[in-house]
């Protein structure tokens, strides 16, 4: 239940900033989107309990539905995503993204492992893509966008889960951002 709240929040997060991040964005990060989906599978496989499985399968079908509204081929972000949520959990298993420092750095590198993720499969299974010029430059773009908007993205997900928290400790140490 929890899996599937957080995806379906990311899943609108994700539809309202495609929409709206050519409007609010300045600069030079007008054409780099934030990768809401990768800083969601990040958050699904740290707070992960004692499966991963569940972890891996929000992640799938966020990328899946993200492939959808993002003209993606089919399964592209949704194996990107199931392989960064191992990624990530194979870091650091208990990290306390706590504090802003802290959590602009998760983010980018978040943003980071996505990337060369998506840089990989697109290699191994020849998808289709632009010069290696103009992916690595959206690439640090892209890190930038998802580093600045790392902290309210996981505020949200710490809110999400200290809705479902069965006791007070437990919400307490969701709001902090430490893992059970």
């Amino acid at each position: 239940m929890r899996v599937g709240t957080i995806v379906f929040v990311a899943y609108l997060a994700c539809v309202v900033v495609a929409a709206a991040w050519r409007i609010v964005a300045f600069g030079p990060l007008h054409d780099a989107v934030p990768d809401l989906g990768a800083l969601t599978a990040a958050y699904l496989g740290l707070t992960s309990r004692q499966r991963i499985a569940p972890a891996i399968g929000g992640a799938v079908v966020l990328g899946y539905l993200i492939d959808l509204i993002s003209g993606a081929p089919a399964g592209f972000l949704a194996l990107v995503y199931g392989l960064t949520v191992l990624v990530v959990r194979a870091v650091q298993q208990r990290i306390y993204v706590r504090g802003l420092p802290m959590t602009i750095a998760f983010s980018a590198f978040v943003a980071l492992a996505a990337g060369l993720v998506a840089f990989a499969v697109r290699a191994t299974f020849a998808v289709p893509h632009g010069e290696w010029s103009i992916a690595l430059r959206n690439l640090a773009l892209v890190i930038v966008a998802t580093a600045v908007t790392g902290p309210l993205v996981w505020r949200v997900f710490r809110r999400i889960d200290a809705a479902y928290a069965r006791t007070h400790r437990e919400r307490d140490a969701a709001l902090e951002g430490l893992t059970p």
